[in-house]
């Protein structure tokens, strides 16, 4: 399982980016793929997921509204658009995946550590 982060990078508050998650090694109906993030001196956050299988989604409620996470199956790549970005979003985001179970799973990201995790990308907003 190879999951491949791009897309980070430095924007003013109130700006946009994309982040972008090249996912191979495993079929993608079957896993969860998402993001999380972490700051400096903060706990790793479960931003956002996407099931393979139905399209299920599940935000956190930082960025509900804001971001938007979606999915391009032939390409087995997953995008996380962040729209009003403001300098609490400023953290390094990881793409993680594992096996989905159901929409449990989804509405759980976050409250468990995926066992497949990207490089991780950083975003940094500035005021």
């Amino acid at each position: 399982v190879q999951l491949v982060e791009s897309g980070g990078g430095l924007v003013q508050a109130g700006g946009s980016l994309r982040l972008s998650c090249a996912a191979s090694g495993f079929t993608f109906d079957d896993y969860a793929i998402g993001w999380f993030r972490q700051a400096p001196g903060k706990e790793r956050e479960g931003v956002s997921c996407i099931s393979g299988s139905d399209g299920i989604t599940y935000y956190a409620g930082s960025v509900k509204g804001r971001f938007t996470i979606s999915s391009d199956d032939a390409k087995n790549t997953v995008y996380l658009q962040m729209n009003s970005l403001s300098p609490e979003d400023t953290a390094v985001y990881y793409c993680a995946a594992d096996r989905t179970y159901g929409s449990s799973t989804i509405y759980s990201w976050g409250r468990f550590l995926p066992n497949y995790w990207g490089q991780g990308t950083q975003v940094t907003v500035s005021s």
